[in-house]
């Protein structure tokens, strides 16, 4: 996820406060993980030196000074060029569960339960997933889906890779 670009696409939708950005990111994209408040300033203090977005003056509010930000045209330029070009593919060819199955492999240790623990890994977020998708709002469930289909292409794969890992520790030993 690209921070800097998804609190610009916020704040082509209006200038808003940090403290405003941070939780529109968190309930639209924090998907559980908050974005923390100094990632938030750092982030526009780049985008404000790079042209991308301006502060305005102090305001007082509830806490200390607030300066709301906004986007400048350069900014909204960068926006719309991200939003039309396409995410990569993925999978990628190399993921950290494809090299832990290879080295365990090459250095004779237990792959099959190293796969067995990561089905189970899988089996239990793809539960509390399905409870995001039963509780959660339209948002929630849309991503939580997106999760869910991502856990399935890698039990899948798990599965396969499980029925073939003599073949496979042959291929990676004869290497």
């Amino acid at each position: 996820m690209s921070v800097p670009l998804a609190l610009l696409g916020l704040l082509e939708r209006e200038p808003s406060h940090g403290y405003d950005l941070k939780r529109d990111y968190d309930t639209f994209f924090g998907g559980g993980k908050s974005l923390p408040f100094g990632q938030v300033y750092s982030t526009l203090g780049r985008l404000a030196r790079d042209g991308k977005v301006t502060a305005g003056q102090n305001e007082p509010g509830d806490g200390p000074d607030r300066k709301r930000y906004a986007i400048t045209p350069l900014g909204s330029g960068e926006v719309e060029a991200w939003l039309a070009e396409p995410v990569a593919a993925e999978p990628y060819l190399h993921t950290v569960l494809f090299t832990k199955v290879v080295l365990s492999l090459m250095l004779g240790r237990d792959a099959a339960g190293y796969l067995d623990a990561q089905r189970a890994t899988h089996l239990r977020r793809m539960r509390e997933l399905t409870e995001i998708k039963r509780t959660g709002n339209l948002v929630d469930a849309l991503l939580a889906d997106h999760g869910m289909f991502r856990l399935e292409a890698d039990l899948r794969w798990i599965d396969i890779t499980q029925a073939r890992l003599g073949a496979l520790a042959e291929a990676v030993r004869d290497r």
